[in-house]
């Protein structure tokens, strides 16, 4: 039997015999079904694709740079949907990028996976290189101050295309402070934002995950699709966008390296 102190581990999902959820200190971290990579088991994990189906003509490959490894769910959504697509994953734990290796199916060609930390990659990255940016960064269920800063937020439209798109999973509990600040930091230096949630979340009714998207372009994020694409998920869900946006977000403040304590 697995404990949280075995480090990270795969476990079989019992209703799904082809589905495998990454365990990290006793913490759902990924899910992969072996058998067919477009299965998208987590809710917040089907938002992002939705963004990502949206952000380009269908099947066109893209330039992807993943901040968060994990079991190389979306790398291996984005291989299949839109094959020829040049991917970097930046996984901070060498353990989980052993065990992925080791005990899942290899990731698409064009996937490449470096052990680094995020804003490390992102900092030292040439500029212009990626259609799209997918940070999913965490230790211990925190995001780290030093991805959530107006900073790092500059840093990662440095390495954005001038169409690029930014998507961020973000966990939070009611009343979401954390996550209207991470609006307010994206909104600093992007002209274009919205986030998709579960409608409950959006309540205070429950702890969950919150996608945001950003971009360099006003008007550049497909909200209109997305709302559609979001209201038929099995879990149904509201894009924030604008006023509706604007009144979300209240007078939360951007977070910045000094205000978040991150040590340059």
């Amino acid at each position: 039997m697995h404990t949280a102190a075995d480090g990270p581990h795969l476990v079989v999902d019992p209703a799904r015999r082809t589905g495998r959820t990454l365990l990290a200190g006793g913490v759902a971290q990924s899910y992969v079904d072996v058998a067919d990579p477009r299965h998208l088991h987590f809710e917040y994990v089907r938002r992002m694709a939705a963004v990502v189906d949206l952000a380009a003509p269908p099947g066109a490959p893209v330039d992807a740079l993943h901040l968060g490894g994990g079991a190389l769910t979306l790398p291996r959504y984005v291989g299949v949907t839109r094959p020829g697509s040049a991917q970097l994953v930046v996984e901070r734990d060498p353990a989980v990028v052993e065990l992925v290796r080791r005990e899942l199916p290899a990731p698409p060609a064009g996937v490449r996976v470096a052990v680094a930390d995020a804003r490390e990659a992102v900092t030292t990255a040439p500029p212009g290189g990626y259609d799209l940016v997918l940070a999913d960064v965490y230790r211990a269920a925190r995001m780290p101050g030093h991805v959530a800063s107006v900073e790092f937020a500059a840093e990662v439209a440095r390495v954005l295309r001038p169409d690029g798109i930014l998507l961020v999973n973000v966990t939070d509990l009611p009343p979401l402070v954390f996550t209207r600040s991470r609006v307010a930091t994206l909104r600093a230096v992007y002209a274009d934002v919205c986030l998709v949630a579960d409608r409950r979340m959006l309540r205070g009714r429950r702890y969950g995950n919150v996608v945001l998207a950003a971009a360099g372009r006003a008007g550049r994020l497909p909200v209109g699709r997305l709302a559609a694409r979001a209201a038929r998920d099995p879990v149904p869900g509201q894009v924030l966008h604008g006023p509706t946006l604007d009144e979300f977000v209240g007078g939360a403040r951007p977070g910045t390296d000094e205000s978040l304590g991150v040590v340059t």
